[in-house]
């Protein structure tokens, strides 16, 4: 089987995600969106719920 590996291009996680999703066998690498929505105010537990999430997400939408 051929993978695909994409970027985020510019698109926010959500719209990133969606596309993604979209294209069978494609897997990404979304440096950009993976960092989307953390900062350094957040707390260790904040930090760590928001990077997770994201991983998530993307690897969710790598599953199609």
């Amino acid at each position: 089987m051929l993978k695909v590996v994409a970027l985020s291009g510019g698109y926010s996680r959500e719209e990133a995600n969606q596309r993604l999703s979209r294209q069978n066998g494609m897997v990404a690498s979304f440096s950009r969106a993976l960092s989307e929505g953390l900062s350094a105010q957040q707390t260790d537990d904040e930090f760590n719920a928001m990077l997770d999430s994201s991983i998530q997400s993307i690897f969710d939408a790598s599953k199609t």
